[in-house]
């Protein structure tokens, strides 16, 4: 079986809060509702529209989570078009890609962008064509459930025992251990330490270049189980 790594996006390839939030910002204004603080905006990055939306808004009916969410499409949109997006790499992310592939790993995302969301991000790096799998929030159920990683592995030709999720978030961790998976932690995103290993991260890295050596630490039970 192929060695299949699957990463988030938001939080863990690129650093996508800022936009992410000035957007939340923009939809809450447009629908006259008080604006999340930025901490609880961060909170709900990496589930899919729909259920951050709930989560921001507990106390909505679904019509109103569903126009919310496409008010927000229309401003993550525009500030597209208008050049206002703000991506960037994290520091290490192109290293680890690089150190990974080497080594003999295929590469996959699941994220709860939407597909045209993860192609824009993606290309505007350079580095659409690095991975095997795309697995995005339009196609499959929102996070932890495990649909992302399993259809990443029957892209990959991978199996449970020899895939690692990286992910930034508790939803991430739930993912991976949702589908068999090894999941370990971006500490360097959206959620804390502890939030990932209750998740279920068998560690967590404090920067993308420390990923290699824990999944060395794994490799015998993901090589050999």
């Amino acid at each position: 079986m192929n060695r299949l790594a699957i990463f988030d996006c938001d939080g863990t390839l690129v650093d996508s809060g800022a936009t992410i939030y000035r957007a939340v910002a923009e939809t809450f204004g447009e629908h006259g509702m008080a604006v999340p603080p930025p901490r609880e905006c961060r909170r709900v990055i990496g589930l899919s529209l729909t259920e951050a939306m709930a989560a921001l808004v507990p106390g909505a009916g679904g019509d109103e989570h569903a126009r919310l969410t496409e008010t927000y499409k229309a401003n993550f949109f525009r500030a597209r078009v208008e050049g206002r997006i703000e991506e960037p790499l994290f520091d290490g992310i192109a290293e680890l890609l690089d150190e990974l592939e080497a080594d003999g790993w295929l590469l996959g995302v699941a994220t709860g962008k939407s597909a045209r969301g993860l192609d824009h991000c993606l290309a505007s790096h350079g580095i659409a064509d690095r991975f095997t799998s795309l697995q995005t929030a339009d196609r499959h159920p929102s996070k932890p459930h495990p649909s992302m990683a399993l259809q990443a592995m029957a892209d990959a030709g991978a199996a449970p025992e020899t895939t690692v999720v990286i992910g930034d978030t508790s939803y991430d961790m739930g993912m991976a251990r949702a589908a068999g998976a090894t999941g370990i932690g971006a500490g360097w995103g959206y959620h804390d330490a502890p939030e990932l290993l209750a998740g279920g991260a068998i560690a967590v890295a404090d920067q993308p270049l420390d990923v290699p050596r824990l999944i060395a630490k794994a490799r015998e039970t993901i090589d050999g189980r």
